[in-house]
């Protein structure tokens, strides 16, 4: 028997205007923003709101949107998209590519933004179907690892509700059709580490007056890739990126200082400990073994948390998006080593649930190098790849998965 939040979703969802969602997805994706700059693509969801009957708070940590449609006795939902892009070069040949010089929605957000509204539209127009309060929030800065912190402390929730659940969503790389839920740790931690390795620079023909921190910080990035192959127990996942070094101005020239970003995923706290420990331990020995004029400077900087479902919210959402987008669309792949900032709108304890989309056009997928389901996923463009292109067909299954989720709590 179909639930009743089911048949409400189906129904609200039957004649979604996806033409126009569409235009409205190629308009965003045409005039990406980087994070904390995303002043149009606010505006642009904002009005969308207003039109459907929303009050509308704008300018909420900085550049966030924030939307509020009370109906009746219930619970309160909050649905998040995130609205900023990435310092990524298009390389799609899509016709409505960005028209943005170095700066791309290589991560799906105008996708999400353009999910998020068109279910708050629908849900607008259907309000017979349930009763309640929902939220519906334009997040920026997820990219940084800030939005949702700054629109807490902004009083999102004091200017208008505190919810009951959150709940969201993400594109990923995957045949479209399929929707990846876990109850309990789906993404883990992310932390960035800098690193500057002081030397003593000198001409380039006379090495023995100086201290190179070039040599010392290859030594060091080297030396930095033992700290999860020996340092990290096997049953225990980590990854550790070197993304950036920097040194040096000329051929000629040894330079005073060398410089390296990390980036560390863990899915624990006492993991992410260890491996700054053992990050700050290593830069020492290394300048000391070098004869460095002093100690290397670590400065950890952007977090992300861990974000870990409550399992009876995802067993709950993940059980009408199986009625509404059929049997066997519902997989559970397990945690992932990406992150996301979304826990932090969960200030306090609120419960929530974060899932996937799968969104690799079909005949990307199908032309995809492999012979099995792994070999494509890692063949496929993925999230932040210049050449990632979410296939429009699943607008209408990321509404009604928005959808349907909210009316797992509000329908009648």
């Amino acid at each position: 028997m179909t639930s009743a939040a089911a048949r409400a979703a189906l129904d609200l969802t039957a004649r979604l205007p996806v033409a126009d969602l569409a235009d409205f997805y190629r308009d965003l994706h045409r005039h990406p923003e980087l994070s904390l700059q995303e002043h149009r693509t606010a505006a642009r969801f904002a009005e969308r709101l207003r039109k459907a009957g929303y009050e509308v708070e704008e300018g909420v940590g900085e550049t966030g949107v924030a939307g509020m449609l009370q109906n009746g006795d219930g619970p309160t939902v909050l649905l998040r998209a995130d609205m900023d892009a990435l310092p990524v070069t298009e390389e799609t040949g899509l016709p409505y590519a960005s028209e943005v010089p170095g700066v791309m929605h290589a991560c799906g957000h105008d996708l999400h933004v353009t999910w998020l509204a068109g279910a708050a539209e629908a849900l607008a127009a259907g309000r017979d179907a349930w009763s309640g309060t929902l939220l519906v929030v334009g997040q920026p800065a997820e990219e940084t690892g800030e939005g949702a912190a700054r629109m807490v402390a902004d009083g999102l929730y004091e200017r208008l509700a505190r919810p009951d659940v959150l709940l969201g969503q993400h594109a990923a790389p995957g045949p479209v059709g399929f929707y990846a839920h876990t109850p309990g740790l789906i993404m883990s931690a992310s932390t960035d580490i800098d690193i500057v390795v002081h030397g003593r620079g000198g001409h380039g023909s006379r090495p023995e007056t100086t201290v190179d921190p070039v040599v010392t910080a290859a030594y060091l990035v080297t030396r930095l890739q033992t700290v999860v192959s020996r340092e990290i127990a096997a049953r225990e996942s980590a990854v550790l990126t070197v993304g950036r070094i920097e040194a040096g101005t000329r051929h000629n020239i040894i330079p005073s200082e060398a410089r390296i970003a990390l980036n560390l995923r863990t899915q624990s706290d006492e993991v992410r400990e260890r491996m700054v420990a053992a990050i700050r331990r290593i830069a020492a020995g290394e300048a000391l073994a070098a004869g460095c004029p002093r100690e290397p400077e670590i400065r950890v900087g952007a977090t992300f948390p861990v974000t870990v479902n409550d399992a009876d919210t995802d067993r709950r959402v993940a059980a009408v998006h199986e009625e509404v987008l059929g049997t066997g669309t519902v997989l559970d792949f397990g945690p992932v080593m990406g992150s996301e900032d979304f826990p932090r709108l969960a200030e306090g304890g609120i419960p929530y649930d974060y899932w996937f989309v799968t969104t690799t056009p079909a005949e990307v997928w199908d032309a995809a190098e492999g012979a099995d389901l792994m070999e494509k996923f890692l063949a496929v463009p993925s999230n932040h790849s210049p050449r990632f292109a979410p296939d429009l067909a699943t607008i209408a299954p990321g509404v009604r998965t928005l959808v349907s989720g909210t009316l797992a709590y509000l329908a009648g």
